[in-house]
């Protein structure tokens, strides 16, 4: 049976990969973007090419009351929400003492509320029609303390927290909560969040979007709730549980650092 899928943060990198996979399947879409030209281009190339129907929504969900006007206008066209995948987010790199507040303001808004309210307001439904599931992109680093990035880290960190206990909340039901956490991934978010400069991202091992999307993709419909793309990052992932939190935080600053040694 095909469902409605929500994604936010579509118009590129993951998100689009996601959205190409839920259409490629024939599953009726709602993309929000910000890009209103990419969303249309996108619209366009789902309904041509496997025919589903796809609602564009041209919004900042950071906006304030955007979510809210979201699910207003999704309701009064009689549109259910069957899987929310919140894939919206961006990262900054830097000291904390040096980067831009406005900016890691607006981090916030975008990883953790803008997140937390679509998830308010449509993970009721699907418990109501007892059928669905949230996919909430977290990351690799949501794991560790991450000096150079530490707002972006600690967003991360508690979306893979919140999507953990809201999988603990609706158990029992036919909905599931999953925290799809990539590792490094060849995506716009590294020009964006300044990471080129990261020793991390210069010695790192990087996954294809589209890769990460594959095993995102396929473990969500099996309502797997935790997904880490990569055999060498699920391994990386238990490091905190053998390793003291300092020495942990040490590492980090070490594979962040941005010098060239």
């Amino acid at each position: 049976m095909q469902k409605t899928v929500l994604i936010t943060g579509v118009s590129g990198g993951i998100g689009k990969e996601l959205a190409d996979r839920f259409a490629r399947d024939g599953h009726e879409m709602v993309l929000v973007s910000r890009n209103e030209a990419k969303l249309m281009e996108l619209a366009e190339s789902y309904r041509s090419t496997y025919g589903v129907v796809v609602t564009v929504i041209a919004k900042d969900i950071a906006a304030p009351g955007v979510p809210d006007e979201i699910f207003k206008e999704l309701h009064e066209k009689g549109i259910h929400i069957d899987y929310l995948v919140n894939n919206a987010g961006f990262g900054l790199y830097g000291k904390f003492l040096e980067t831009d507040m406005n900016q890691e303001a607006n981090m916030i808004d975008v990883n953790i509320k803008a997140l937390t309210a679509m998830t308010k307001l449509f993970l009721p439904g699907m418990v109501e029609r007892n059928r669905g599931g949230v996919m909430n992109v977290s990351s690799m680093v949501g794991f560790f303390p991450g000096p150079l990035m530490s707002v972006y880290h600690a967003t991360k960190s508690y979306v893979l927290s919140f999507t953990e206990a809201l999988e603990n909340e609706v158990s029992g039901t036919n909905v599931t909560v999953t925290a799809l956490c990539p590792g490094l991934t060849s995506t716009g978010f590294v020009d964006r969040s300044g990471m080129q400069a990261s020793k991390l991202f210069r010695t790192g091992t990087i996954m294809e979007a589209g890769q990460v999307a594959d095993v995102g993709y396929d473990g969500f419909l099996k309502g797997k709730t935790l997904i880490i793309p990569g055999r060498r990052n699920r391994l990386v992932a238990f490091l905190p549980r053998l390793l003291s939190r300092k020495r942990i935080t040490r590492m980090m600053r070490t594979m962040q650092d941005g010098s060239k040694q």
